[in-house]
């Protein structure tokens, strides 16, 4: 028996083969060579070893010259592999230990990309669904990611797509407020109908959801019985749409928006 034993453990050592396991392959590799493999496996999609490779390099060369390279591209690795909380995590870590980086502006674009495209949600990768009904949590987020690239970063290159994602994000923001005020008028909570479409009327101008806004603040304001600020509402609506213009901010001129002057009329609990 104890020769058998023996045997045995002669066969798996001559495998290559520990008996408490696989050896680690990249024992003894340099920096430069983990560097070249990780970023190899990333390019081939192979990103759960480029994962792998990128954090040991991290760990046994924090302060070698592909560390700051290696925290950002495995935060992309994780993005990759769709594991979006561990990207987040990657790129926050890297945003908190080098905020002068100039990478910086990359890992809040990244930030951006991976908390946009949790808003699209499984489904709309294969087939086209309204994304302003799904929880805004990470529409909200990927928008305050590319505001801080677009303020922070202007001359960055990944500035003007966060610019143009911001467009997209905000026009979601805006219908799924709208969808929410419908979402009350059908529930007879007209007051609050009130209040959430003219969030919209103050908050997201110049958005296709503006004219949804204002029609459901006429329905809502005709249901209470209040007909004088359904007529000032629609004849809001009436004068933009024949302009073809859209309210004007109310933040170039400092006056309080016509939004909030409606507001004023009730005291309303935020919803």
């Amino acid at each position: 028996m104890t020769r058998l034993i023996w045997l045995l453990m002669s066969v798996s050592l001559l495998g290559g083969c520990s008996i408490f396991g696989d050896e680690d392959e990249t024992e003894g590799w340099s920096q430069q060579k983990l560097y070249n493999e990780a970023s190899d496996e990333l390019r081939s999609g192979g990103y759960e070893k480029a994962i792998d490779y990128y954090e040991k390099l991290e760990a046994r060369y924090p302060f070698g010259k592909y560390a700051h390279q290696a925290q950002l591209n495995v935060a992309y690795a994780y993005y990759r592999a769709q594991e979006p909380e561990s990207a987040l995590a990657a790129a926050d870590r890297f945003i908190k230990f080098h905020p002068g980086h100039p990478a910086v502006a990359y890992a809040h674009y990244l930030k951006g990309l991976v908390n946009f495209n949790s808003s699209l949600g499984f489904l709309s990768r294969f087939m086209p669904t309204d994304n302003s009904q799904r929880d805004p949590g990470a529409t909200r987020d990927a928008y305050k990611d590319f505001e801080t690239v677009v303020r922070d970063h202007p001359n960055s290159e990944y500035a003007a797509d966060a610019r143009q994602r911001m467009l997209h994000l905000r026009n979601n923001l805006a219908r799924h407020e709208v969808h929410v005020a419908r979402y009350y008028i059908k529930r007879g909570a007209f007051v609050a109908a009130v209040n959430r479409a003219a969030y919209v009327v103050e908050n997201y101008q110049r958005t296709p959801s503006m004219r949804d806004a204002l029609n459901v603040m006429i329905e809502a304001y005709t249901k209470l019985g209040m007909d004088d600020l359904a007529a000032d509402t629609q004849r809001v609506l009436a004068r933009n749409e024949n302009n073809n213009t859209l309210i004007d901010d109310p933040r170039d001129t400092g006056e309080k928006s016509w939004g909030r002057r409606i507001w004023d009329y009730f005291e309303l609990d935020e919803n």
